[in-house]
């Protein structure tokens, strides 16, 4: 059973990791989340569930206006081959979020198989508050980029931080 939004800030509470919980209108798409982008400050971002050709899972999260080259975007993530979206059901196997709901925060449920690598684009770990799901489209977490890793650690996983979105490699990151 897929960790809830109680379960998460659990977590995070053992973990001691302060984060700030906005309630809104569930939003589907970046598109649909404008109006959050004025009423909860911070870096508001898009999360991209993808596989390689070998089959290995990726987590790539960005700002929500990043561009990005999927065509090539294996070259930098180490995937196999060029990458294409996971499935609903591969989504919700491995993270227990559905669509519209991919967060990092779902590594929580990936904790013990360890399937998926995260990957976080160098620009939006420039931010000092960053914004996230809490498991389900219908909330916004506020979280800073310190404590967004010490939470991917706890979830036993290593984060690779790099410059994936256009931006980044622009500024040099």
């Amino acid at each position: 059973m897929p960790a809830s939004r109680d379960d998460l800030m659990t977590f995070f509470k053992d973990l001691e990791i302060e984060v700030t919980t906005t309630d809104h209108e569930p939003v589907f798409t970046v598109a649909e989340s404008g109006d959050l982008h004025d009423r909860i400050p911070g870096g508001h971002t898009k999360n991209l569930f993808v596989k390689d050709k070998k089959g290995r899972l990726f987590l790539i999260v960005l700002l929500h206006d990043a561009e990005v080259d999927l065509k090539k975007v294996h070259q930098i993530i180490g995937g196999q081959g060029r990458v294409s979206f996971g499935n609903a059901d591969l989504l919700m196997d491995v993270l227990g979020v559905e669509p519209g709901s991919v967060t990092p925060f779902s590594l929580v449920n990936d904790r013990e198989s360890q399937r998926v690598t995260p990957v976080f684009d160098a620009a939006m770990m420039q931010h000092d508050v960053l914004n996230y799901h809490p498991l389900k489209n219908d909330a916004t977490t506020s979280i800073s980029a310190s404590d967004l890793l010490k939470f991917a650690k706890a979830c036993g996983h290593s984060v690779a931080v790099l410059a994936v979105s256009e931006e980044a490699k622009a500024a040099g990151l």
